[in-house]
């Protein structure tokens, strides 16, 4: 991803919805359940969601404070008892703040990290994106992102070109990589979750490659 390009605003509400929908269909006695994420039942990826779609919709506004400040690994997450209100508000909530063009221009901070607002935005929707693929297969539910969306989270993730690629703009000289080192060049996501790209076929579903490219196995299921 060229963090030096400003980038169209990205409509945050497909991929916020399709994570709303998921929450009617999680019972209370699946909230101990595992996810792909090892430290985190399902409660604690609800609780980790929470939290971001806070941090993500002030960072859209470029609010400084406690909640763009904070690392989200600062604390193991906890579930407010009225989250199946909460959650549902804060997603259409951080959906709309990314509709504006300004959130997008500029720089933001979040999760203790300093980023340009368009690298924000699109992390804002991988965040949400990976995290309703956790809380859909740890549950039993059917996950279908917008194609869009997911080829958003393609380049979120994808490694940056080596330099002296091709893809990179030819020779170290010419200078092609920017030496940052999170996804897709942009500098450390905001994430304490993600792993390292589990090895998927080239020719799998998009969905499967996005998932790999964020540290998960796309055949995960509770108990495995």
């Amino acid at each position: 991803m060229d963090t030096e390009t400003e980038m169209e605003p990205f409509d945050l509400g497909p991929a916020c919805h399709e994570v709303a929908r998921l929450l009617g269909g999680i019972k209370d006695d699946q909230l101990a359940g595992p996810t792909p994420c090892p430290d985190y039942a399902v409660r604690e990826v609800l609780a980790h969601l929470v939290g971001l779609t806070v941090a993500f919709r002030d960072a859209a506004a470029k609010k400084s404070g406690p909640t763009t400040d904070t690392p989200p690994d600062a604390a193991l997450p906890v579930l407010p008892e009225d989250w199946r209100e909460v959650l549902p508000r804060q997603l259409d909530e951080l959906a709309e703040s990314w509709r504006s063009p300004a959130a997008w221009e500029g720089g933001t901070r979040v999760g203790g990290v300093d980023l340009p607002g368009a690298v924000a935005g699109l992390v804002a929707l991988n965040e949400v994106q990976i995290h309703g693929w956790d809380l859909a297969r740890s549950t039993g539910q059917p996950y279908a992102p917008a194609e869009a969306s997911l080829r958003a989270s393609l380049a979120v993730l994808a490694p940056p070109p080596a330099a002296g690629s091709d893809e990179a703009g030819g020779s170290d000289e010419a200078g092609g990589s920017d030496g940052s080192d999170g996804p897709g060049g942009s500098g450390p996501a905001p994430d304490g979750v993600f792993g390292p790209p589990v090895e998927v076929p080239e020719d799998a579903p998009l969905l499967d490659r996005v998932i790999g490219l964020s540290g998960r196995r796309p055949d995960w299921r509770p108990g495995e």
